[in-house]
């Protein structure tokens, strides 16, 4: 899995469009399947996407100070690599299962 999202992630277009099929078929899930609105799920769906993305930004960074290779004039604290694409698909996945999970609950707790 971490191979393909490697992959996936090589470029731009393919993070964009590895991001969108992702969102597309979480929100086609939870519209067919839960009875929720397309606009309901795509609403739902950016939420939880920015919130998660936040809370797995930190994971995988090392700094540099710690990999030992500080450009002269940044911050010894700044990322040596973001991973940004990487992490825009990991977050496309993680909040795709999330979406699902919220709207099987929702008639659950009479939402």
């Amino acid at each position: 899995m971490t191979r393909l999202i490697k992959a996936l992630s090589s470029t731009l277009w393919s993070t964009l469009a590895a991001v969108l099929v992702v969102t597309g078929i979480a929100v086609a899930i939870v519209v067919a399947g839960f009875d929720l609105r397309l606009s309901g799920g795509i609403a739902l769906y950016f939420v939880i996407w920015w919130i998660l993305l936040f809370a797995i930004l930190p994971f995988g960074v090392r700094s540099q100070a710690e990999s030992g290779d500080v450009v002269a004039g940044t911050e010894p604290g700044a990322p040596t690599a973001h991973g940004l694409q990487e992490k825009a698909i990991w977050t496309s996945l993680v909040s795709a299962v999330v979406l699902v999970f919220a709207a099987a609950v929702f008639p659950l707790a009479g939402l």
